[in-house]
C-alpha cells in the first residue's frame, strides 16, 4: 500500500524535540515498531514520526484502519483525544487542542441547526446542496454534546482560568510569545498579560529572551494598577482616632468636647469632696467636747 503523508494532519499537532525525536529513534532501533499505524484509507493519521523512522532504518511497521471516520473533522476529533490522553502533552497543547476541538464540536451544532431548519423548510439538505469534497463534514455524525469551560478544562486537564490564558494566548500573542510559550520561558499569565501589547511590542520583548518578557509582563501589570483616589486618602483614619470617629470631623470634634467638660467636671467635684473632708476633720474635737 502507497501510505499518503497528509502535511495539514500531520502538522495538526505540535511535532516533537530533537530530544524527544532522538528518544523515539532510539526505542525504535532497539525495541521495533510495536504500535501499528492508524489509516484512514491510503492517509496516514497517526504515526508521522514512526512512519519517518521506519523508513529511515528500514525497520518494519504494520498498519491497522479507523473505519469510523467519516470526514477531516472526525480525523481531527480522533487526533485531539489521542493527544490529550497522552503524558508528553503541555499545558499550553491541552488548552489549544481542547479548543480545537471545542470549534468543531461548535461547527457541527450550527450545521445540525441549519439543517433541522432546511428539513423544516422543505429546502435539500446540506449535503445536496454544497459542492464540498467526498469528505465534507456534513450531517449525520456522531453526536457530540455541546461543552462548556469548565467541562472543556476537565477533558484538558487543566483549570477554566487556564483555559481561558490559552485563549486569549492563541487569539492575541505573537508568534514569538507562543513559541516562548511553548518552550517553557514564561508562563501562562505572563504570556497573557504580554499578548495585550501590540504585536511589535511583543515581537522585541520575545527576542530579548526570558528575562525581556517578564520585564514586559511587569510593566504591563504596573500600568494597570490605578492610583487611589484622592478622596479614598481622605476618608481614611486619622491617626490616633477611633476608627468609626474618621468619617466625621464635626462627630470627633465634639467628643472631644465633651471629654474635656466631663474631665473639668470631674475635677471639680474631686475639689469639692477634698473641701468636704478638711471642714469634717476640724469639726470633730469640738463636738467631742460638748459631749
Amino acid at each position: 500500500m502507497d501510505i499518503i503523508v497528509n502535511e495539514e494532519l500531520k502538522a495538526y499537532i505540535d511535532p516533537l524535540t530533537a530530544d524527544e525525536h532522538d528518544a523515539l529513534e532510539r526505542s525504535l532501533l532497539a525495541e521495533g515498531c510495536r504500535d501499528a499505524l492508524v489509516l484512514w484509507g491510503n492517509v496516514l493519521v497517526d504515526g508521522h514520526n514512526r512512519y519517518g523512522i521506519c523508513r529511515k532504518h528500514g525497520i518494519p511497521f504494520q498498519t491497522v484502519q479507523n473505519t469510523r471516520f467519516q470526514s477531516m473533522q472526525d480525523v481531527h476529533l480522533w487526533m485531539i483525544e489521542q493527544h490529550l490522553g497522552r503524558r508528553s502533552v503541555s499545558d499550553f497543547q491541552r488548552g489549544v487542542l481542547a479548543l480545537r476541538k471545542r470549534a468543531i464540536v461548535e461547527a457541527r451544532h450550527r450545521a445540525e441547526q441549519e439543517q433541522l431548519r432546511r428539513e423544516s423548510e422543505g429546502e435539500a439538505p446540506l449535503a445536496a446542496a454544497t459542492d464540498g469534497p467526498a469528505d465534507a463534514d456534513l450531517p449525520p455524525w456522531e453526536p457530540a454534546p455541546k461543552l462548556s469551560r469548565a467541562e472543556l478544562a476537565r477533558e484538558a486537564k487543566l483549570s477554566a482560568s487556564q483555559v481561558t490564558l490559552i485563549e486569549k494566548i492563541s487569539a492575541q500573542a505573537a508568534q514569538e510569545v507562543i513559541e516562548a510559550v511553548k518552550a517553557g520561558e514564561i508562563s501562562l499569565s505572563a504570556a497573557a498579560v504580554v499578548a495585550s501589547l501590540p504585536e511589535e511590542e511583543q515581537r522585541a520583548a520575545a527576542q530579548g529572551g526570558k528575562s525581556q518578557l517578564k520585564e514586559a509582563a511587569r510593566r504591563v501589570r504596573e500600568s494597570r494598577r490605578k492610583p487611589r483616589p484622592a478622596a479614598e486618602d481622605a476618608a481614611q483614619p486619622p491617626q490616633g482616632l477611633p476608627a468609626q470617629a474618621s468619617g466625621d470631623a464635626g462627630e470627633v470634634e465634639a467628643l472631644r468636647q465633651r471629654v474635656a467638660s466631663l474631665t473639668a467636671e470631674n475635677q471639680a467635684l474631686r475639689m469639692e469632696l477634698e473641701a468636704l473632708r478638711a471642714r469634717l476633720s476640724g469639726a470633730a474635737p469640738a463636738d467631742a467636747a460638748e459631749a
